[in-house]
């Protein structure tokens, strides 16, 4: 069950500590969860959302992972212990110009999240021009404040993207090439997976299905811009159709459902 209204969950510890992760694709241990206490979580079991998710609006000349948002209440449903976000044919609103419209929830404003790990349990359908997501924003100006895309996937492909971006990444092509910030995983498509991420003060870590992806790392000597990561960020989990980068929308594959089981925030427990 979800924390109470208004909660803020902001990690702050003034001890400073460093990423432990696995080498790339090992499977973590029991043990190694046993590390990590529960600190929120939301797992749907209600039959509307919790105040702690606000409905994504449209904003004013919307980028492309805005422009089909609505608020509407036909694009988001509760049951089962589940939120399923859609991606519908604009058939039933006629006063919105949009031909398709989506939902997506976020978390701004009620809880946000520092030096810890998101784990989210999610399950799409394949359709083409389709691009789900949950990623981290923080409050200000995008790049200069990060951005940790957790999962994005497009059409009906067999694997996700884990990104990272920045000022550095979006701007510096020299300073990027440093190490990786985008990777691409195999998930089981059509199935649940679980997407998950460890926010460290000093690296992000990226995983699929509790199996190390890979970690980004800060590089002091690049400066703040190159890891603006350790601060309270809000969490995004949104339905997309359409843009340059997933391509056409084909209607008729329409409509398209994106579930989410639960989302859980953990911390050391030596925090």
């Amino acid at each position: 069950m979800a924390a109470k209204k208004s909660m803020i969950v902001c990690l702050l510890a003034a001890l400073c500590f460093v990423s432990s992760a696995n080498a790339k694709g090992k499977k973590r241990t029991a043990m190694e969860r046993e590390d990590w206490e529960l600190v929120w979580h939301d797992e749907f079991d209600g039959k509307t959302l919790s105040d702690e998710w606000t409905r994504i609006p449209r904003t004013p000349f919307p980028p492309e992972w805005n422009k089909f948002m609505s608020t509407h209440d036909k694009l988001y449903k509760v049951k089962g212990g589940r939120l399923i976000l859609y991606g519908l044919v604009n058939d039933f609103l006629p006063e919105d110009t949009a031909h398709f419209l989506t939902g997506g929830v976020y978390t701004r404003g009620k809880v946000l999240f520092q030096r810890g790990r998101i784990d989210i349990r999610l399950k799409m359908d394949d359709a083409s021009g389709a691009w789900p997501a949950a990623w981290l924003l923080p409050e200000g100006q995008w790049p200069f404040g990060g951005e940790i895309d957790i999962m994005e996937r497009l059409n009906a492909d067999d694997f996700a993207h884990q990104t990272i971006h920045s000022a550095v990444t979006e701007y510096d092509k020299e300073k990027r090439k440093t190490q990786e910030w985008h990777h691409t995983a195999p998930i089981r498509k059509g199935k649940w997976n679980v997407y998950s991420v460890e926010l460290y003060e000093d690296s992000v870590s990226f995983l699929v299905n509790d199996s190390l992806t890979f970690t980004y790392r800060k590089e002091p000597q690049h400066g703040p811009e190159q890891f603006p990561y350790d601060r309270p960020m809000y969490l995004l989990i949104d339905m997309q159709l359409g843009g340059h980068w997933v391509g056409p929308i084909h209607p008729d594959e329409l409509p398209y459902r994106y579930q989410i089981d639960y989302v859980r925030f953990y911390k050391r427990k030596a925090e």
